[in-house]
């Protein structure tokens, strides 16, 4: 009687259901945006930009035509990027620039030089961001998470305003995910100085986006600027690099039961291309979408009242107009 090869089979088998798997992923991710909208004629900064979603958001600008500024605190790796961006692109358009938004100086910087050189931002896409690192504190004394996925963005928008109000119809995308759900400000304490809890500090700078995106949606009721808070669903991408070790081992053993239902980088990136160029977005000041959805956010996510607190505090913590009154002197 015939014998199937038997490592033949297996190997068969894998690959078949590993096709099956990918193909899983593909539906999962849903559809990409309107491939025929051009950013041609957009200028656009993205931080984060040298792997994950930031990355993958840059190609899809440069792919449609924008000028890309990939604001990274890594240049060897944002220089990486970028070379694979204009290759596949063909778009020579696409700079790095240096943007630690752990240093508030470093970010000012970035604004000062970027003004000498454009004079329009027609897209500020904030999406860096850091996960449950060891506790520490940025250059400027905030908890890491707190100043990377909050203050400094804060301060980029804030010192970058005045030039996207001049470029309207313009707009300002920050990217969060579902555990704003879970966050809550914790304003005795917003360093967790007293008591730090990795998982809630991040939290806490998750619900600071789309408190952000609220406020400053409605300081812009008046204006022809987009504000808009993006959840980009499940991707598969280094957030989670400093994740504590138990976390870690758990990941291994839960990442390849969900890995199927993981959106690739590319997928996720869509969700800001849609925030970004969908003309029926316009109007939005201060919106949530998921997956290209609009969604209510968390109830604390809708506190005005809230949202105007965390601006305040913001705008003290990051000296806002001390930087402005800095960088209003350097261009004099």
């Amino acid at each position: 009687m015939w014998v199937p090869n038997l490592p033949v089979t297996i190997i068969s088998g894998l690959a078949a259901g590993a096709g099956v798997l990918c193909l899983i992923k593909d539906m999962y991710g849903g559809p990409p945006y309107n491939k025929e909208m051009s950013a041609a004629g957009n200028t656009v900064i993205i931080t984060g930009a040298a792997s994950g979603i930031g990355k993958e958001a840059a190609w899809e600008f440069a792919k449609r035509g924008a000028k890309v500024f990939m604001a990274c605190r890594d240049m060897s790796a944002c220089e990486v990027a970028r070379k694979e961006v204009v290759l596949e692109t063909q778009n020579k358009y696409v700079y790095c620039r240096p943007c630690d938004l752990g240093d508030l100086a470093s970010v000012r910087n970035f604004v000062q030089i970027f003004k000498s050189e454009e004079p329009r931002v027609h897209i500020l896409i904030n999406n860096a961001a850091v996960m449950e690192p060891p506790q520490g504190v940025t250059r400027d004394g905030f908890e890491t998470q707190l100043g990377v996925n909050h203050m400094g963005h804060f301060l980029l928008t804030q010192l970058l305003l005045d030039t996207i109000v001049a470029s309207a119809p313009s707009r300002v995308i920050s990217v969060t995910c579902p555990r704003h759900t879970k966050g809550d400000l914790n304003m005795e304490d917003l360093n967790f100085s007293k008591h730090y809890d990795a998982a809630a500090a991040y939290n806490q700078s998750k619900l600071a986006n789309v408190l952000f995106m609220r406020e400053l949606g409605r300081r812009m009721l008046e204006k022809d600027v987009a504000v808009i808070a993006v959840d980009p669903g499940l991707t598969d991408t280094n957030l989670t690099r400093h994740l504590s070790m138990a976390k870690s081992v758990s990941r291994f053993v839960v990442y390849p039961i969900f890995w199927p239902f993981m959106k690739r980088p590319r997928t996720g990136a869509q969700t800001l291309v849609h925030a970004a160029l969908e003309p029926s977005l316009q109007k939005c000041k201060g919106d949530y979408f998921v997956d290209m959805k609009l969604t209510q956010p968390s109830e604390k996510a809708q506190d005005y009242e809230l949202a105007q607190w965390l601006w305040k505090v913001s705008e003290r913590w990051t000296k806002a107009q001390e930087h402005q009154a800095a960088l209003n002197v350097a261009a004099a």
